[in-house]
């Protein structure tokens, strides 16, 4: 059926798929250029065969700057804090690429218009790059760019230039690596061929696409513009000045429904809530789910939790009571659990049930 466990369904039949939230009409297409450039994935469509998301349709937040000469030879400026600077060659380091597994990307500004997506990546994992690099005294953190500039440039972002800076440390605790292949070829211009930095569970706005730098620098190292535009967004206190006051933009564990399926089971019409659980840095099996904001919330328990690399699909069998409008509404209920976006009410969706 192209779901999560069915468990009484599976007798059944499905109707149709009704909507949550508001609808979008430019889902699973292209749009844009450069900074404005765009795709959302359309997480309806979302099955257990299709959790690893296709290329041409992997989400895309901003796309090939169109001032980049992919004819040169790519090299990447290694400077800063270091003994011997010098320009590593792309072909230095393709030899080094391995199978680094399925990960997911989620945009830190929305992953309800569809602005997250996982793959199976290739690459070369930044800890071995970094042990390559002899730090100077005084180096203490890693800011990693990529090539970001653009013939038209939009008055509403605050800054040129796609950069962070990291902690060594943090970089190879998360399994950072610079991607060179995405589900089995060549990254895609749009998703920073030929070198793309990914930091698994950490928001996308610090997986930088078209790593062409890393400079090491010290721990007065100001945070960059791009820190700063996405400081809210990462959950940074006010808009620190500094690097070193940045917390890791790790992305905590969260839920959303995608799409409330009807069927006909044994002459009752049952609604099944199919949805997404993604992040954090543990497993759970504390999720809870509820459709009014004055009702008590209920176990969701037809799932299997068993990563927090990429996202797996939930269901749970609904029957409302009354035609009306509805809140999904996702809490993980463990107070270990970091969950700043579900508490906030970031990931609700709306659905509006017509026959019961």
């Amino acid at each position: 059926m192209g779901s999560p466990a069915e468990g009484s369904l599976v007798r059944g039949d499905r109707m149709d798929t009704l909507p949550v939230g508001d609808g979008d009409d430019l889902l699973e297409q292209v749009y844009g250029t450069g900074l404005d450039g765009r795709l959302r994935q359309d997480l309806s469509l979302l099955t257990p065969e299709t959790l690893i998301t296709p290329n041409e349709r992997f989400f895309i937040r901003t796309r090939r700057p169109d001032l980049m000469n992919m004819e040169r030879p790519w090299t990447v400026r290694v400077h800063g804090l270091v003994e011997h600077p010098r320009e590593i060659p792309l072909a230095e380091l393709l030899p080094r690429a391995r199978p680094m597994g399925v990960h997911l990307l989620e945009c830190s500004a929305s992953a309800r218009g569809g602005l997250i997506s996982a793959a199976r990546w290739s690459g070369i994992p930044m800890g071995e790059v970094l042990r390559d690099i002899r730090f100077k005294a005084g180096g203490q953190r890693v800011l990693v760019s990529g090539f970001d500039r653009h013939s038209e440039f939009d008055l509403d972002y605050d800054e040129r230039g796609a950069n962070w800076v990291f902690k060594a440390e943090e970089l190879e605790a998360a399994g950072a690596f610079l991607a060179t292949e995405m589900n089995g070829v060549p990254l895609p211009e749009d998703h920073g061929f030929p070198l793309r930095l990914v930091v698994p569970g950490w928001y996308g706005c610090t997986c930088i696409k078209w790593v062409d730098e890393i400079r090491i620098v010290d721990d007065d190292e100001p945070a960059t513009n791009h820190m700063r535009d996405y400081a809210s967004r990462t959950h940074q206190d006010g808009k620190p000045e500094r690097a070193r006051d940045f917390v890791p933009a790790r992305i905590d564990l969260a839920a959303m429904a995608v799409r409330v399926e009807r069927w006909r089971v044994g002459g009752e019409l049952v609604h099944r809530v199919v949805g997404i659980l993604w992040g954090g840095e543990n497993t759970t099996h504390a999720l809870v789910i509820r459709f009014r904001p004055d009702s008590a919330f209920e176990p969701v328990d037809e799932y299997v939790h068993e990563t927090t690399k990429t996202w797996m699909l939930w269901s749970k069998t609904w029957r409302p009571r009354h035609p009306g409008a509805y809140d999904i509404e996702l809490a993980i209920d463990d107070p270990r659990i970091r969950t700043r976006r579900l508490d906030a009410g970031y990931y609700t969706r709306s659905v509006t049930i017509h026959e019961v």
